[in-house]
């Protein structure tokens, strides 16, 4: 066992090989057909060697690196940094277009790739670089609300790592959140007005506790006070 996760485990099997078991008996078939499909237009994801006929078991490649939170906890001088190179695994993912088989987002309607998902916990630097991760809510839609799910998820996340870490990182927001949005490929203005419905919808996602979503509608309404 090398890790674990909301609801699969890490185990590893063989050289640069990795399998992930679902421990709730979901199918892992359509985020393998959405890395494959990835990897086939040249977008940093796990290789996909393997999958089990109920989709269960997922074997890929493993990537020998640190998640990014960690890569930025022994790094701080690259905080800001990390958060352009976030904005360019967004901007990469956003100009390459959505195969038939992707459900519409729950939220906003557009027609580019989306993670839904993709902030530093989601990204591995691994020896050729980063490595995006955890694709099951991977959609089409409009790339602001994958844009504003990252800044607010920044702003408001818990770290989910030992004290001196999180300090360091909880330091470090305003830098990353600050690295990542001056170099998005977006208005500014209309991903501001676009957070609140990005918030609205993230809110209902049983994974967020309530101090993260207390901290999230902070930052909508902090955006939205007269200046």
């Amino acid at each position: 066992l090398l890790a674990s996760g909301r609801d699969a485990d890490i185990f590893e099997f063989g050289p640069g090989l990795v399998l992930r078991r679902s421990r709730r008996g979901r199918s892992m078939a359509g985020e393998a057909r959405t890395m494959e499909y990835l990897r086939g237009h040249g977008y940093p994801v796990p290789a996909v060697e393997e999958i089990s006929d109920d989709g269960t078991d997922l074997v890929m490649g493993r990537i020998d690196g640190p998640s990014m939170v960690d890569y930025m906890s022994r790094r701080p001088w690259t905080i800001r940094h990390q958060g352009k190179v976030l904005a360019t695994l967004h901007r990469r993912l956003h100009a390459i277009a959505p195969p038939d088989f992707l459900p519409a987002a729950p939220v906003g309607a557009g027609d580019c790739f989306l993670h839904m998902d993709l902030h530093p916990l989601n990204v591995m630097i691994g020896p050729k670089g980063p490595v995006v991760i955890d694709w099951p809510n991977a959609a089409r839609g409009d790339p602001l609300v994958d844009l504003g799910l990252a800044w607010v998820l920044m702003a408001a996340g818990e770290i989910p790592s030992n004290p001196l870490i999180a300090m360091i990182l909880g330091r470090g927001r305003a830098a990353l959140i600050s690295g990542f949005l001056a170099d998005v490929e977006a208005d500014l203005d209309l991903l501001k007005h676009k957070l609140r419905e990005v918030v609205g919808f993230k809110v209902g996602d049983p994974n967020m506790s309530p101090s993260e979503q207390r901290a999230m509608w902070q930052v909508v309404e902090k955006l939205e006070e007269p200046t």
